[in-house]
């Protein structure tokens, strides 16, 4: 698809053909939304699709993850004129952290990291990444928030896919993510 074009229809999810399959192998996401944020239309649908389920919600600050939820992250902060926080990958932060271990998408061990002084307790915070495969990315993230006494007002992906993970996710938190249920079993096979 063009960067340029814009359907005449645009029904929630139609940017998603923006993105473009993995090319490099196994140790790569199945899927690259990064030519979605290129398209000025796409990227502010993904956004309103993204927000729907939190209008008149009480949120208090974004947070994006390492490193591509800091894009979405920091898109949905400024559309909702809100603070916003990366929870990064350990080792990034010259400040005092709050670390969590966790195993992402591709079976790998991680730490992730948080700064102490930007959650006080109570504070609601909007979770963002760019995608929820495993959900042990998201978890960890949650388990940061809620550790330093915030709050989790709710997850927000261009995919949450419906793995184990995704479905803990789904029953636990409040969650918005782009992909319309007639194409999610696509997603969930990595087609």
């Amino acid at each position: 698809m063009d960067l340029c074009h814009v359907p005449a229809t645009r029904e929630k999810g139609w940017y998603l053909a923006l993105m473009a399959p993995n090319v490099k192998g196994p140790n790569y996401a199945w899927l690259d939304p990064s030519r979605l944020y290129c398209h000025p239309q796409g990227l502010q649908d993904c956004m309103a699709d993204l927000l729907q389920p939190f209008q008149g919600d009480p949120i208090d600050m974004v947070a994006g993850i390492d490193a591509m939820g800091f894009i979405l992250g920091a898109a949905v902060a400024t559309t909702l004129r809100k603070g916003f926080l990366a929870i990064r990958k350990a080792g990034h932060l010259c400040v005092q952290t709050l670390a969590q271990p966790y195993t992402d998408y591709s079976g790998r061990e991680k730490v992730m990291e948080v700064r102490t002084d930007a959650i006080s307790p109570g504070l609601r915070i909007l979770l963002v990444d760019q995608w929820v495969e495993t959900g042990g990315t998201m978890r960890a993230a949650i388990q940061l928030v809620e550790r330093l006494g915030g709050v989790v007002a709710g997850v927000a992906a261009i995919c949450i896919e419906d793995s184990e993970g995704g479905r803990w996710i789904r029953e636990h938190y409040k969650c918005a993510h782009c992909v319309p249920p007639s194409l999610q079993p696509r997603f969930d096979r990595h087609q």
